[in-house]
């Protein structure tokens, strides 16, 4: 089931793996990234490859961000590689990538989130992550467990 969703500006997020443009995923990652810059080509296709991924797409379909989740699809999911690219900023497009990915239907059971981040903070903290381990730079988000 593929997971697709329009933003009120007309930009959509989606997981269909066919329209992740990795040349642009990849340029940003390596080049412009503080936390992957130098990685390569071949590392990042691997990535992207063993992950639950989202893209976010202009209106006339080119790669405006993206964002991976790694995961067993069951009880933990670490977040990574977010980023919006630069001329898209400002407009919530960050916090709709995470939101795809926090409440993607495939990940409805998982408990224990985790990610790293140097900046971020204040945008995680709004979805219920806390400082973790090395507080200045990891954060983890446990969701309670549903009632009956």
């Amino acid at each position: 089931m593929v997971f697709t969703r329009r933003l009120p500006d007309g930009f959509v997020i989606t997981d269909r793996r066919s329209v992740l443009d990795i040349d642009a995923i990849h340029r940003f990652l390596a080049e412009e990234s503080y936390w992957a810059r130098h990685r390569t080509r071949a590392i990042t296709e691997a990535a992207i490859a063993g992950s639950l991924c989202i893209g976010l797409y202009t209106p006339d379909g080119t790669q405006a961000g993206f964002g991976r989740v790694i995961t067993d699809r069951a009880t933990m999911a670490h977040l990574s590689d977010i980023f919006v690219l630069p001329p898209y900023r400002g407009g919530g497009h960050g916090q709709a990538i995470v939101e795809g990915l926090l409440f993607h239907p495939a990940l409805r059971s998982v408990r224990r989130w985790s990610l790293s981040t140097a900046d971020a903070h204040a945008l995680y903290a709004r979805y219920g992550f806390e400082p973790y381990l090395e507080p200045e730079k990891q954060m983890i988000r446990m969701v309670p467990p549903p009632t009956a």
